[in-house]
């Protein structure tokens, strides 16, 4: 495992980290037991990075990780959670909401400290509240000891462009811009390296969109981009290779992306995401799929308020 420096944290994150988004059920089927292996499978391949949100399994997924961190030492891993976003559509940046927020997440988790605590999708509501109201919340909250770093995430680019020139951040997370199929973030990392901001991805199987699974029933890309991503997943297989190990190999080869979020509830695919994360990265077969991919590249989705820019 690589591991990276975020930023000006200080923070050494492992370049794949476990995304705890399956152990809150979001992509179904999820077995307890095997869930909270997933989280040792991770852990024990050098993943050192954690990132959920009380917003996975409304609340599930950091309930899931209090009744795992009982048998994990507190030095064996760095957590970050959100705050912010709470069900499909409440949103409650408000200071008082957000510090209470952190109370119920440290509760549920067990712990005593977040070592990243980030605003969660912070496109669905205006970012001057954000910047004058949110983060300097989340600044308190590290003067008090509480939270190490603060971040935002969110999914359409513009809005980190602006809360950049408008705040101070330790890090942010983005999703599904920096994939096979989308690589706009690198538009971004100038901007960011300049701020000393650490650069996180998430999704780099776009969600399930570069994978042979089926596609979660809430999963918005438009039928261009799922018909495409279905073309180059076919062409991975008839070359015997499965498209989401070119995807991972791809996502943490970047070396100014510090850690690239990945997880599953699955003990086994969490071993092979490990797997694939450290093996060769095949040019030949990255070029074919490329070229598949070429007439949806960033090809994505309205998502949020439209005074924020939706992609």
């Amino acid at each position: 495992m690589q591991y990276r420096t975020l930023g000006q944290t200080g923070l050494q994150l492992s370049a794949l980290s476990y995304g705890a988004a399956s152990l809150g059920n979001e992509y179904g089927n999820l077995d307890e037991a095997q869930g909270i292996r997933s989280l040792h499978v991770a852990l024990d391949g050098g993943v050192n990075f954690i990132d959920t949100s009380p917003y996975y399994g409304r609340t599930l997924a950091e309930r899931m990780l209090g009744k795992a961190f009982r048998e994990i030492p507190r030095d064996r891993f760095l957590i970050g959670t959100k705050c912010g976003r709470y069900d499909v559509a409440s949103f409650d940046f408000s200071p008082e909401r957000v510090t209470r927020s952190v109370e119920e997440s440290l509760q549920r988790m067990g712990l005593d400290h977040l070592d990243i605590l980030q605003c969660h999708d912070i496109e669905f509501v205006p970012l001057r509240q954000i910047v004058e109201e949110t983060l300097p919340a989340l600044r308190r909250l590290k003067e008090q000891g509480k939270v190490r770093f603060i971040g935002v995430t969110g999914f359409p680019l513009n809005i980190f462009r602006h809360i950049l020139d408008h705040a101070e951040l330790d890090c942010l997370l983005s999703y599904c811009h920096y994939s096979l199929n989308n690589t706009s973030l690198l538009e971004l990392i100038p901007q960011m390296k300049a701020k000393g901001v650490g650069i996180m991805s998430a999704s780099p199987l776009s969600e399930r969109l570069l994978t042979q699974q089926a596609l979660p029933a809430w999963h918005h890309a438009p039928p261009a981009l799922r018909e495409t991503c279905r073309r180059a997943t076919d062409h991975c297989a008839a070359r015997g290779v499965d498209i989401a190990q070119l995807a991972i190999r791809f996502a943490v080869e970047h070396p100014d992306i510090t850690t690239t979020v990945v997880g599953s509830a699955n003990p086994v695919n969490m071993q092979k995401c490990l797997d694939w994360s450290n093996g060769p990265l095949d040019g030949e077969l990255l070029a074919e799929v490329q070229k598949i991919l070429e007439p949806v590249q960033s090809l994505l989705w309205p998502v949020g308020l439209p005074e924020n820019g939706l992609q």
